[in-house]
């Protein structure tokens, strides 16, 4: 009797359906930022992803924790914003020593894919380091650049990443789709950090100045920019930045008499493409001049069809309308 108990507990152990032993072995990806993992947990939902930078912090400040050199010598992949903030340049020498075993990704990895740097057009015209993820293009490079590195360590999983790429870029792209076409024609805008600048950019906006045009420089004066926001379209700073910011680039909106958006740089957590929708609903409101705008959009591809459907009247700052419909 015994014996046929233990024989049928074999059996049933090895009728376990093939997914679920799989998905123990999925390999850890760490993420330097929450957007950054926000991209990968919406490209690869079965993918375990962890963050090294704490919610609020700025990751321009923050240095790694002797735990978190052990999380990232069992990484199997390592995303970075491309390499410039200190964590991720610590992080390249944990590479080069040998403790960090994983592929870990930067700007060059990126740019395989299609990742570019804007220009500081208010800042002699140097590449733009911050807020790369904000750009579609950017977050979906990021994503492929993952993708290709999951396959290589784990590759008897590569249908079901190359499947889930594909959802993620076909999602971002009908969003692109959706919101781009909406964009009056040579619009500008004073931005209040240089991170703003990958919100815009993309839908044809020409950052022209920035209250604070880097992170070694201090800020300009509201006065000295009205005459630069005279002639541009909007005002757009984020909801997660310093208060005294925040504060300059609402009155700069006020004394110019131009609209202010209002977008989050930095999220805690939530889906890539959702944070994407809020944000660039807010900008159009605000360049519209709160214009009722309405587009629908269709994609069609071997994965399914997507409906974008963008409605910019009556959105609260800093929240969308916007809605993706699996069909």
């Amino acid at each position: 009797m015994k014996r046929a108990l233990i024989l049928t507990l074999i059996l049933l152990a090895a009728l376990i359906p093939p997914k679920e032993a799989h998905a123990q072995s999925e390999p850890l990806v760490v993420a330097t930022i929450e957007p950054l993992a926000s991209i990968v947990q919406e490209a690869f939902p079965g993918v375990e992803v962890k963050v090294i930078v704490p919610p609020g912090v700025d990751p321009h400040d923050y240095q790694l924790t002797a735990q978190q050199v052990e999380l990232l010598s069992q990484a199997k992949v390592i995303v970075t914003t491309g390499g410039h903030l200190p964590v991720e340049k610590r992080i390249a020498e944990l590479e080069r020593e040998g403790t960090v075993t994983g592929k870990a990704l930067f700007v060059d990895d990126y740019r395989k894919y299609g990742f570019s740097y804007a220009k500081e057009y208010w800042y002699h015209g140097k590449d733009n380091p911050h807020g790369v993820w904000l750009d579609p293009y950017n977050a979906i490079a990021i994503a492929e650049a993952t993708e290709k590195a999951l396959i290589e360590e784990n590759p008897a999983n590569a249908v079901t990443y190359e499947r889930d790429f594909e959802k993620f870029r076909e999602r971002v792209l009908a969003i692109v789709e959706a919101y781009k076409a909406l964009v009056p024609k040579n619009a500008t805008a004073v931005i209040q950090m240089p991170p703003d600048e990958y919100a815009i950019e993309w839908l044809g906006i020409k950052a022209v100045a920035s209250i604070k045009p880097e992170e070694e420089v201090p800020a300009i004066g509201v006065d000295e920019l009205v005459p630069v926001a005279d002639k541009s379209s909007l005002i757009v700073y984020g909801s997660d930045s310093p208060e005294q910011l925040k504060k300059a680039a609402i009155e700069l909106s006020q004394k110019s008499g131009k609209p202010v958006a209002e977008i989050t740089v930095f999220w805690n957590s939530g889906n890539y493409t959702s944070w994407l929708i809020k944000n660039t609903a807010s900008i159009l409101k605000a360049v519209s001049g709160g214009r009722i705008v309405k587009e629908q959009v269709r994609t069609e591809s071997t994965v399914g069809t997507y409906t974008i459907l963008a409605l910019i009247t009556g959105i609260v700052l800093g929240t969308a309308l916007g809605v993706i419909l699996k069909k």
